[in-house]
């Protein structure tokens, strides 16, 4: 096998919409690819590492983890439903070993 084609960069690639759009993301100018984005910024879009992410996140200041019920992450949504009920947290509630 030779090493020139191991070593080979792949092109990048092409640009959707005959060049007429380009990419959404501010000082970007290459070409569209797909949900508004270039095939970089779209790459990092469904990683989920831009700052406006693909999943909606948690309403809680400081939590960056996916919406699971009312704009909540699983955690913040089990301890509103906690509150509301005036149960005791989980690890309280556990009855303690005589």
């Amino acid at each position: 096998m030779p090493t020139a084609q191991k070593n080979a960069k792949k092109a990048a690639p092409s640009a959707k919409g005959q060049g007429k759009k380009a990419c959404s993301v501010e000082g970007c100018k290459r070409g569209y690819r797909a949900k508004g984005y270039c095939f970089f910024h779209y790459k990092k879009w469904r990683n989920d590492e831009l700052p406006h992410g693909r999943y909606d996140t948690c309403s809680n200041e400081e939590c960056h983890k996916r919406v699971a019920q009312h704009g909540l992450c699983e955690e913040h949504f089990k301890a509103w439903k906690a509150s509301r009920k005036g149960a005791k947290p989980e690890e309280a509630a556990a009855p303690a070993a005589a």
